[in-house]
């Protein structure tokens, strides 16, 4: 708890939904604890992207597509678990997480395009996941230490969102009951109205929380 802290610059202790969490992730890291965290990585966008190609088969191929998006979900817990746990957390293996992250974001999104759900809504919310992140990481440069705030749109609301789509597809292919739209669309508007949130949530937490002045640097780079 205290090695993942330290890396994010927050503190998770006293969330007992994130401690459970990564008390489980690293439980389940230990058996493949000499597999590179890179590699656990890669096999994270792996199982994104082929998730999209089963959704987009539909019928019986939404099942494994719905695990297929657990396990996106589950090795990008275990690369950073297996990180901690080997002592081989390292600057570049965060970038290409964070990397990795974006892409399977898209897919998820992916996903819902190929779902029905229509491609303007969806890419409005991918823009609207790289604005979020984009945020965070240039107060981050600027100077804010830790996440700002951590939002309902955060990472696992956008991966629920997606498996709720593909299970709900599979379940009821006809769509939702209370709004007549397909799966897809409902939980296209569901991830718009939490990014929207989100979004705002994060504007206010980064005006709290960085610093009053530079202190590090020279100038900005706003020229």
């Amino acid at each position: 708890m205290a090695g993942w802290s330290r890396l994010h610059e927050h503190d998770v202790s006293g969330s007992p939904l994130a401690v459970g969490w990564l008390r489980g992730v690293q439980g389940l890291a230990r058996p493949v604890l000499g597999v590179p965290p890179d590699v656990l990585t890669g096999f994270g966008v792996v199982c994104a992207v082929a998730a999209v190609v089963l959704a987009a088969a539909g019928g019986s191929w939404l099942w494994p597509s719905m695990v297929l998006l657990v396990a996106t979900g589950l090795f990008d817990g275990l690369d950073g678990a297996v990180a901690l746990l080997t002592g081989k957390a390292r600057p570049a293996g965060a970038v290409l997480d964070a990397f990795a992250d974006r892409i399977t974001e898209l897919c998820f999104t992916a996903v819902l395009v190929v779902l029905g759900a229509p491609l303007g809504w969806c890419a409005g919310l991918a823009v609207l996941l790289l604005l979020h992140e984009y945020l965070r990481v240039r107060a981050q440069v600027a100077g804010m230490r830790g996440a700002g705030a951590i939002t309902v749109a955060e990472r696992p609301t956008r991966l629920i969102v997606a498996v709720v789509a593909v299970a709900g597809s599979a379940l009821a292919p006809a769509g939702t009951p209370w709004t007549g739209w397909s799966w897809a669309s409902t939980c296209a508007a569901v991830w718009a109205g939490l990014s929207l949130i989100g979004l705002v949530h994060l504007s206010i937490g980064v005006t709290r929380k960085l610093p009053a002045r530079w202190t590090d640097r020279v100038g900005d780079d706003r020229g």
